[in-house]
């Protein structure tokens, strides 16, 4: 089985990190109170990994699998992971170099800083939510043309689906080797652009 993988827009945060004012009003919810604390765990460690590392690309990965047990050897009772569907969300964060501290070159125009900082944070803030948009319209699009490779529901309680959340930067050279393997493993994956 192929595993069909969606390659999100990547989001660009400009100025200075304030991922955790632009998601706070996020809440995962799915009916399971420790898969929303993994969830979440997982969006507040890469929530500090942006704001530890800015001017870097990161991806959150979620991986969707079924177990398959292998032929059991001598001593072992191998279980095999069979991933039939990735998500790629990338998000890339770029600090501008700081404006001007409130001073033009036109004696007569007076600039309160603090109200284009306000400015600029609402025009970052509005760009990402266009951007988030666009992203959310490419998850529809894909979930509604990509059904075919989807198993069988395991069971009719909670969170159906087994899954994994990785998450990576750029300078990460582990963690693209681990993608790289994993797509040795489960074939060649069909792309979505």
């Amino acid at each position: 089985m192929n595993c069909e993988v969606c390659q999100l827009k990547e989001l660009v945060s400009l100025g200075p990190p304030e991922p955790r004012q632009e998601v706070e009003h996020i809440e995962v919810q799915c009916g399971d109170v420790e898969h929303e604390k993994k969830i979440n765990e997982k969006i507040d460690h890469f929530i500090d990994r942006v704001e530890k590392h800015p001017n870097k690309k990161n991806q959150i990965c979620l991986s969707f699998y079924e177990v398959k047990n292998k032929q059991a050897t001598w001593f072992t009772n191998k279980v095999e992971r069979h991933y039939w569907e990735q998500w790629y969300i990338n998000l890339n964060t770029v600090q501008h170099p700081k404006t001007h501290s409130g001073k033009s070159h036109h004696p007569k125009v007076v600039v309160d800083p603090g109200e284009t900082a306000s400015e600029e944070r609402n025009a970052r803030r509005t760009a990402l939510e266009s951007s988030l948009r666009e992203v959310l319209f490419q998850i529809i699009k894909f979930v509604n043309e990509k059904k075919d490779h989807v198993p069988p529901i395991p069971n009719l309680d909670g969170v159906s689906f087994p899954y994994e959340i990785t998450i990576s930067s750029s300078s990460d050279s582990a963690f693209g080797m681990d993608m790289l393997k994993r797509m040795l493993q489960t074939g060649h994956p069909t792309m979505l652009s």
